[in-house]
């Protein structure tokens, strides 16, 4: 799967379910259990610089807790590699909050919790240093004068598979989906998911987020409307995901056919973007119910069970299992 386009990932965590599954989930931090996510509010970051406003990928969160607030700041990091000097840009976003809440607040006297989390999906190892005292050189001789603080660093590539299959949230099915090229996979979590979860407008976001993903490689601001429908069945999401499946299938078909033909002449060229087409659409169809009910089955359902579900023969559903993959 392609790396996530910030925007779609910021539209998911902006979801309060979503957002109290990766921190209640990720964070193991004793004070996660004592906050109030039944009442977290997304807040505005009229506190972030203008420019920043139009670059970072960063979500803030008011969670009551114990009387008071805390409040937790999300920065979402999709560059390829760490970046070194990321506690500074999260100092920067946190001293940027408390100026601005000083400014509107009249005679206050203590300011707020702010816990930073950093989320990181690239494919490389997080290097950078997570505590601020770490980037200054000689720091150590200012004592209790010098600078720290420390961000809480959430870097989807250091949880195997197997964990993620442990944990079976709408977050761990994120992270899976990111960390593996196998679609049909990902489809029998997702089918899954949609019956364990209570919150099913956060889930459908999940699988529209995935069904678009799988085939466009991102998500931008305009496919948002695309992302919020929700779907009230088991029927609505098989036939979503078996669409998509037919649509990854027949996109790398047709590169396939495509590119095999790219030595010959123009009408051969043709014919075989046409031919690539039509064979593309047939075969897709099969295939993505085939790979629908591989996955399904690898998840451990019954073949009554998938019977239920797709409404086939079990003497259907047997075939399709056994049936080889054509070739591409």
């Amino acid at each position: 799967m392609p790396n996530i386009h910030d925007s779609g990932y910021k539209f998911l965590f902006s979801n309060r379910t979503i957002f109290r599954q990766l921190v209640e989930t990720f964070v193991d931090q004793d004070w996660v259990k004592m906050a109030d996510f039944d009442h977290a509010e997304k807040i505005d970051k009229s506190f972030v610089a203008e420019d920043y406003r139009r670059t970072e990928s960063d979500l803030i969160y008011r969670v009551p807790f114990k009387g008071r607030e805390v409040y937790i700041y999300v920065l979402l990091e999709f560059q390829s590699r760490p970046e070194r000097f990321m506690a500074v840009r999260v100092l920067h976003y946190i001293c940027g909050f408390y100026l601005d809440y000083v400014r509107s607040r009249k005679k206050v006297r203590y300011l707020p919790a702010v816990f930073p989390i950093v989320l990181y999906n690239g494919r490389r190892k997080w290097t950078a240093p997570t505590r601020f005292s770490e980037l200054i050189e000689g720091g150590e001789v200012l004592g209790r004068y010098g600078v720290d603080f420390s961000y809480f660093k959430i870097a989807e590539n250091e949880y195997s598979r197997e964990a993620l299959l442990s944990i079976r949230n709408i977050v761990s099915t994120l992270f899976l989906a990111e960390g593996e090229g196998d679609v049909e996979g990902v489809v029998g979590e997702l089918l899954g998911l949609f019956d364990r979860e209570e919150d099913r407008e956060a889930v459908s976001y999940l699988i529209n987020w995935f069904g678009r993903l799988a085939v466009e490689g991102r998500i931008g601001a305009r496919d948002y409307g695309m992302l919020s429908s929700v779907y009230g069945s088991q029927e609505e999401v098989r036939t979503m995901l078996i669409e998509t499946l037919e649509r990854d299938r027949r996109k790398r078909f047709e590169e396939g056919r495509q590119e095999g033909r790219q030595e010959g002449r123009q009408e051969g060229r043709q014919e075989g973007r046409q031919e690539g087409r039509q064979e593309g659409r047939q075969e897709g169809r099969q295939e993505g119910r085939q790979e629908l009910i591989r996955a399904m089955r690898n998840r451990g359902m019954s073949l009554s069970e998938i019977t239920d579900l797709t409404g086939l023969s079990e003497a259907e559903i047997a075939e399709l299992l056994n049936r080889r993959d054509p070739p591409l």
